[in-house]
């Protein structure tokens, strides 16, 4: 019997190492390099309000001789100040309530008018869509005019009434879009199924294509919230009483050239952005679903 000698393994040489490993050090570079930009631009979003923050905390003194960062003692009295003095109590409730009106008014009409679009056929649906687009076309205080001539007419000047229909109707065309380019993306075949069960349009529309809207209402809201919320230009022009003004006015009592009171105004600044940081909060996970759901179609 002839016994045979087992041929050597020749060892991999260095230029034929595996590719797995190096794939991963790739990728986990890559990774780290992604992760250090989303750190930076977090950091850059967020330093304003950091600073918005450290200074509604520190004296006058403090904040104009720009030493420090941080307060070395915290003055909370300047919320109170801000609170009291620029009576901000009133001007916030005045803002919610613009607010939330003007944005459930443009939910309510922006969604039956974004699904018409998107699934209904009708006469001049095209000519519709191009008038929207023209009027977003517009910039706002070229209709100023025209609005405040109609609400003189209309009798609804110096009136929360006629201040939320402008916000209701400034918001209405991008709004309308929006939820036409969601409804468009949804399938049919639940309406279809809805449908063949009886169900009308509108029960459709309130039973089944709305409950999966709420992603896109929820984008609407705080974009159409965040408008509403930061509108100024077209309260000064329409109230002339003071105690209808929105939150933005009571922002502008402290900004006197004569009694500088730069720590007041950061606080009161403060105060304003604590409603909209937690409507953000409560509809952020629906603004996700919406962004994730637009990515996959």
């Amino acid at each position: 019997m002839t016994l045979t000698t087992p041929t050597p393994v020749e060892a991999p040489s260095q230029s034929e190492a595996p590719v797995e490993p190096r794939r991963r050090r790739r990728i986990r570079a890559d990774k780290v390099g992604l992760y250090g930009l989303l750190i930076v631009a977090a950091l850059t979003a967020l330093l304003p309000l950091l600073w918005m923050l450290s200074g509604s905390l520190q004296s006058l003194t403090e904040l104009l001789s720009n030493d420090t960062f941080l307060p070395a003692a915290p003055q909370w009295q300047n919320y109170v100040t801000a609170w009291v003095q620029g009576d901000l109590g009133t001007y916030l409730r005045n803002s919610i309530v613009y607010t939330g009106c003007a944005v459930a008014g443009i939910l309510i009409v922006s969604s039956l008018a974004g699904y018409a679009l998107a699934r209904l056929d009708f006469a001049g649906k095209g000519v519709f869509t191009f008038i929207i687009l023209a009027v977003m076309i517009i910039p706002a205080p070229a209709m100023f005019l025209a609005q405040y001539k109609l609400l003189i007419s209309l009798g609804l000047t110096n009136n929360p009434v006629g201040y939320v229909l402008i916000l209701i109707t400034s918001g209405i065309p991008m709004s309308t879009l929006i939820m036409r380019s969601f409804f468009v993306a949804q399938p049919r075949d639940l309406e279809e199924a809805a449908a063949l069960d009886g169900a009308g349009p509108l029960r459709i529309f309130w039973s089944v294509i709305l409950p999966l809207a709420r992603p896109g209402l929820a984008a609407v809201a705080v974009i159409q919230g965040l408008g509403a919320w930061n509108e100024y230009l077209m309260a000064l022009v329409l109230f002339d009483d003071n105690a209808l003004m929105p939150i933005q006015r009571g922002l502008t009592a402290f900004t006197s050239a004569e009694t500088p009171q730069q720590q007041i105004l950061l606080a009161a600044t403060t105060i304003s952005i604590v409603p909209v940081i937690i409507f953000y909060l409560m509809a952020q996970r629906h603004i996700v679903k919406g962004i994730g759901a637009g990515a996959i179609k």
